[in-house]
């Protein structure tokens, strides 16, 4: 006779993941990805962009030289090489024993949350920033206080300075100098040698996070806080935008004793990053494409962000107002106080068929940004930019009437 086991109980979780969720950016663009609906909601680059082709003959290579290259094995030499010259154009010097891969940049903000945050330190943030650092935090229950940043020249120095001075100590800054995401704004010069110079002073870590930085359109290129302070910035940089996210592969630049240690971290995580990958990669930029690919982006999504701040001035009322990126890939915008984005974006997939991200997916704290809204300009083509602005301003239309 079969005994009757016990009712089934759950385990006990930890007291954390009890009010975890998924974060509301991602649980969006899952519904606002359906067939038919015209998408401004997602950070993707634009698949027809891959180079593809060139890639598959770098696998390809890598596979018929060495099958090795599908075992365990140490971040390739190559790779780091390359990563050298790649940060050089941003203005880094650095030596390949200060490089560490990782399995896509966002691993990294998880690395840098364990390496150094105690649960309940105190963490200082932008009222909207990247929604996988606010998952990477979870965990630590931190004690969050916010500040907020200016549309033009980005996160407000002057409230930081305040903070630490009032005895806030907070376990590092998180900052996105260049192609903010969500906002759009790039951080001006003078913020940049000010928020280098507060870490210098009370010893905090900047974790400055560059997906984007090789994506600028106007020209000017400010100078990485990395090339600034050597010592107190930790530069994170990924291939997600510039060849392929799927790659999943992004590096750091970080002190030469810290490197040990994150690569314990890291190895709680995933042991290593894929050593094909690393190769495969490393065996493109041998190639010597990158440059001619990069310079297709630029000229492809400075067109398609062109296009969209001309359409946002054509179809959007007068009382919003948006960011003008020099970089990246989002359009951030704020409409009058009277519109909630979420009724917005209900009523744009409901009569358009058109999608985009509320701000307050991004909002820090709860109640934040509910008028506004991020855009995404790089994997739309231009007609489809044109046509989708349209779109929703034919929607805005019904709140001013």
């Amino acid at each position: 006779m079969i005994p009757t086991l016990p009712a089934m109980e759950t385990p006990a979780l930890a007291h954390w993941a009890h009010a975890m969720q998924r974060s509301v950016l991602r649980q969006m663009i899952a519904i606002v990805s359906r067939p038919g609906i015209l998408s401004f909601a997602g950070g993707l680059p634009d698949p027809a962009l891959f180079p593809a082709t060139e890639y598959a003959a770098a696998v390809t290579n890598v596979l018929t030289a060495d099958p090795k290259a599908l075992q365990y094995g140490p971040p390739s030499a190559a790779l780091k090489a390359h990563i050298v010259d790649l940060v050089a154009e941003r203005g880094i010097t650095c030596n390949a024993d200060s490089i560490f891969i990782s399995t896509g940049a966002q691993q990294m903000l998880d690395v840098f949350t364990r390496l150094f945050v105690n649960p309940g330190d105190l963490v200082i943030l932008e009222e909207n920033i990247y929604t996988g650092m606010q998952q990477a935090l979870s965990p630590f229950q931190p004690h969050i206080v916010t500040v907020p940043t200016d549309l033009q020249s980005g996160i407000n120095i002057g409230r930081i300075e305040q903070l630490l001075s009032n005895g806030a100590r907070p376990a590092f800054f998180y900052v996105i100098p260049d192609g903010h995401n969500p906002l759009g704004v790039s951080m001006s010069l003078d913020k940049r040698y000010q928020l280098v110079a507060l870490a210098r002073q009370f010893q905090i870590p900047i974790i400055e996070d560059d997906p984007y930085g090789f994506l600028n359109y106007d020209g000017e290129r400010l100078p990485t806080l990395r090339s600034l302070e050597p010592n107190w910035v930790f530069y994170t940089g990924s291939f997600s935008k510039i060849l392929a996210p799927g790659l999943r592969l992004g590096w750091t630049i970080a002190p030469e004793w810290l490197i040990p240690k994150l690569t314990v971290v890291k190895e709680a995580s995933d042991l290593e990053t894929s050593a094909l990958t690393q190769r495969a990669v490393a065996a493109y930029l041998d190639t010597g494409h990158l440059p001619t690919h990069l310079d297709l982006l630029r000229t492809t999504y400075r067109q398609r962000r062109d296009t969209m701040l001309v359409a946002l001035e054509e179809h959007f009322p007068a009382s919003a107002r948006w960011t003008i990126p020099s970089g990246g890939m989002f359009i951030w915008v704020e409409l009058d106080d009277t519109i909630d984005c979420a009724d917005f974006l209900q009523l744009a997939i409901e009569q358009e068929q058109v999608a985009f991200i509320p701000g307050f997916a991004f909002a820090v704290k709860p109640g934040l940004s509910r008028n506004c809204l991020r855009l995404n300009f790089s994997n739309c083509s231009v007609t489809a930019i044109e046509d989708g602005i349209g779109r929703l301003g034919r929607v805005l239309q019904q709140y001013h009437h």
